[in-house]
């Protein structure tokens, strides 16, 4: 450091700025459009085909049979990538993405989530 008031001018400048960063977790971020956070499952929808299974890169996704027609989904959160293969390989859009990203867990049991 030769000259250490050359400094000085951008430190002052530094100062009066807007922070770049945001007070998370206590101002929540409005997330954009088209976010692909927590997936929803339409149990209506579904048809069973298990499409999504397949196609899931990180097989973090299970189709369960409960009923005639009827099937329950779940992804384990510890597999997800949150890619979206799923939403978009879904013939009748049981599947969507929602814009909810809190979704640490202390737990390993905890990861495995009926949607």
């Amino acid at each position: 450091m030769r000259n250490p008031g050359k400094m000085i001018p951008l430190i002052m400048k530094m100062a009066v700025r807007k922070p770049a960063t945001v007070l998370y977790p206590f101002i929540k971020v409005e997330m954009p459009d088209r976010f692909r956070g927590k997936l929803k499952f339409e149990q209506i929808k579904c048809i069973g085909c298990r499409m999504c299974e397949r196609d899931c890169p990180s097989n973090a996704i299970k189709i369960e049979k409960v009923g005639e027609k009827l099937f329950d989904a779940y992804v384990y959160l510890d597999r997800c990538i949150y890619c979206g293969q799923c939403v978009d390989s879904c013939p009748r859009k049981a599947l969507e993405n929602t814009k909810d990203y809190e979704l640490a867990n202390f737990d390993h049991e905890h990861l495995k989530v009926k949607i």
